[in-house]
Parts: C-alpha cells; sequence; structure tokens
C-alpha cells in the first residue's frame, strides 16, 4: 500500500507552522481601541504617613465615638454611679484627694485647654473650607466664643443658687448667712452645690467631638481637587463634583491651603483626643468621689442640654449666623457613593442565574460590558460563523 504525504490540517500554514487568523475558529479583535483610563491617581503613600493614618484611626475610634451613645452613657453614670457612690464608700485612691496634679492643673483650668486646641481646629478648618474668607471663619469662630459665654452663664448660676438657697449651719447669725462670710468664720454651708465640674467636663468631652467630626472626609478633600482639577482639564462632565462651584484661585488656594495644613491638623486632632481621654478620666474621678448624685446630675444635664440645642438646632439653621463645624464654601463629608441602576440590575441578574452561563460563569457581550462596565481595558473574542 502506497504510503503519501499526509495533508496538513491547516494548508495555509507556511513553514512557521502556525496557523493563521483566517482558519482559526475565534479571530482576535485587532482594532480593539486602547481605553485605559485617564483619571490621575493619588501620589503613593511613604511609611511614616501610614503610621500617621494608623493612629489618626485609633484616634476617631474613641473621639468620634457615637455622641448619642456617649451621652447616655454620660447621663446613665452621672445617674446610676453616683447614687452607689452616695450609700457605699468608695476606696480611697489618689484621685479621690482634691489637691492631685490633675485636678489643680488641668480641671481647674479645662475651659483654657479647651480653647487652646479648640480656637486653633476651627481657624485652621475654616481657613481651609472657607477659601480664606474672612466671614466664614468668623461664623465658626463664634462657635467658640458662644460657648464661652455658656460656661460662665452656668457656672455663675450655679454659684447662685448655692447662695441664695442655702445656709450656714449651727448658726442663725444674719451676718453669716451667705456662703463667703459663713466659710471665712470657719463654718459649714449647706446648698445645693450643682457640680461646676461634672459640667465643664462633659460640656467639654461634648464639643471636642462635634469639633473634631471635620476630620471625617478631609483626606479625601485632595482627592476631591485632583478630579476636579482632572474634570476642567478635560472638559468631562462627572454627576459629582462638589468643588465645581468654586473658582480656579479658589481651587488654587483650597489645594495650597490643605496640603499645608493637613500635617498640623492632624497633631492638633491627636491633642484633641488625649484631652478627652484626661476629662473622661476625671469625670470617672469626679462621679465616684465628689458632690452628690442630684448636683452631679444637674450639671451634666446643663452640659448636654446646651451641647443639643446649639449643635444639633442651632447652628443647623438655614441663614444662621454661626455655622456647624465642616461647612464652608463645598461639601466634603456626606458624599455618598451613587450607582447606576442599570448596572445595579445587571448584576442582581447575574446573582439571580439570569442570562447566558458557560461552567458556572456568565457570558456577556462586548456591548454589555461597555454599557455596564467601568472604562478599563477591555479585549473581547468574537466566535466566526
Amino acid at each position: 500500500m502506497a504510503t503519501g504525504k499526509r495533508r496538513p490540517l491547516h494548508p495555509s500554514t507556511g513553514g512557521s507552522g502556525i496557523p493563521s487568523s483566517a482558519n482559526l475558529n475565534f479571530r482576535p479583535n485587532v482594532n480593539t481601541e486602547d481605553r485605559g483610563g485617564t483619571r490621575p491617581t493619588s501620589t503613593p503613600s511613604s511609611v511614616g504617613l501610614v503610621l500617621v493614618t494608623m493612629l489618626i484611626h485609633v484616634c476617631k475610634k474613641w473621639l468620634l465615638f457615637d455622641t448619642r451613645l456617649r451621652v447616655a452613657f454620660y447621663c446613665g453614670a452621672l445617674f446610676l454611679v453616683s447614687i452607689v457612690a452616695d450609700f457605699i464608700p468608695m476606696p480611697r485612691t489618689y484621685f479621690s484627694r482634691t489637691d492631685t496634679f490633675f485636678n489643680q492643673f488641668f480641671v481647674k483650668w479645662a475651659w483654657g485647654w479647651l480653647l487652646s486646641v479648640i480656637i486653633p481646629w476651627v481657624t485652621l478648618t475654616a481657613y481651609t473650607l472657607g477659601c480664606g474668607r474672612r466671614v466664614i471663619l468668623a461664623k465658626h469662630l463664634g462657635r467658640a466664643i458662644f460657648a464661652t459665654v455658656a460656661w460662665f452663664m452656668w457656672t455663675t448660676t450655679f454659684r447662685m443658687i448655692e447662695n441664695h438657697f442655702g445656709r450656714c449651719l449651727n448658726t442663725r447669725d444674719p451676718q453669716l448667712q451667705s456662703r463667703f462670710t459663713c466659710l471665712q468664720a470657719g463654718r459649714f454651708w449647706s446648698g445645693l452645690d450643682i457640680s461646676g465640674h461634672t459640667f465643664i467636663l462633659v460640656y467639654s468631652s461634648l464639643i471636642l467631638a462635634e469639633e473634631g467630626s471635620t476630620l471625617i472626609g478631609w483626606e479625601g478633600i485632595s482627592d476631591l481637587i485632583m478630579r476636579e482639577e482632572h474634570n476642567r482639564n478635560t472638559m468631562a462632565e462627572a454627576t459629582s463634583r462638589p468643588l465645581r462651584t468654586l473658582s480656579t484661585s479658589d481651587l488654587a488656594f483650597l489645594k495650597k491651603t490643605h496640603q499645608a495644613l493637613t500635617p498640623y491638623l492632624r497633631a492638633l486632632f491627636v491633642a484633641m483626643t488625649l484631652q478627652q481621654l484626661l476629662w473622661d478620666l476625671m469625670l470617672s474621678t469626679t462621679i465616684l468621689y465628689f458632690h452628690s448624685m442630684v448636683e452631679k446630675l444637674l450639671g451634666g444635664l446643663a452640659a448636654i442640654l446646651t451641647w443639643y440645642i446649639t449643635y444639633h438646632w442651632w447652628y443647623k439653621l438655614p441663614k444662621m449666623s454661626l455655622s456647624a463645624p465642616s461647612e464652608g464654601l463645598f461639601k466634603y463629608n456626606d458624599l455618598k457613593p451613587t450607582r447606576d441602576p442599570a448596572a445595579a440590575r445587571a448584576r442582581r441578574g447575574t446573582l439571580n442565574g439570569s442570562g447566558p452561563r458557560f461552567m458556572g460563569m456568565p457570558l456577556r457581550t462586548s456591548q454589555e460590558y461597555t454599557e455596564f462596565q467601568s472604562p478599563t481595558r477591555q479585549s473581547e473574542a468574537e466566535p466566526v460563523n
């Protein structure tokens, strides 16, 4: 039987032994357009910045704890723990003394310590968010001024209540019926001594939490600036552009100021967290060792009432003379990612099992990828009939 050469499977192979693309079951898309993204990306983070970010994240967990839960904890501790401390003697410790370093150096000067971090914090954040406008800066600093006035009025009211509704024990001398003369004579004054320490510690902690909320989303401002510059240079239309109302000069000012002041704000945020930790510690000692339950509870309720009226009602009123924290020429910390309804329906359809599948994987045409997927680099293979 004569044997001859076998015919090659693909006659047009040629000398290379590689079949031509015309005889393949699938042909490559030679006209594929390079759809690589053009949006700029953030610069890589250094090791130091990563460590600082981790520290800020830990500080956020404490300082930016839910204020509603914080208030509930304060009220519960001022009522329940104080009742226990009124009837059960607490063991004497270093913090049970009134002449401790923390009490003399920090608590008695608590409002000064609060202003030492709040005023720089409000100034730097308002200066950045307002793009240097003095009117916006003044509206933000007005919160610190009003808080100081409220603190002074409440503490003065507490002293007036104690003086007018108290009496000097074991004497009916009319000249000793004022707190000052009674104590000066070496006697004891009995009155409703509403705890000013409880008021200032609770009020300071709540102010630190509210003002510190400005840092939520602050690091993302640099990304917003970068995207806005890209959209303006490429004349691209975007669904979400928080900085679209800023002029070119304001955008340049925001970019320069945000980059320069952010390191200082990080340091201030850590200082605010440490201060808030100290205030919670001193509040715990006040609950355990000083004043009665009624006196501590009234002081705490006065602080909570003032905080709620200002930060959760007054500052949020439209066209108000004082601005709420994080308000400026643009919004940055309440942005929510937008979702395409069509893409969401397509994803739900894939998860529910609708559409063609091969070996458990969904099959889509190039048109579906163009409609539902982000503009990334793609190369679809089309079958040859």
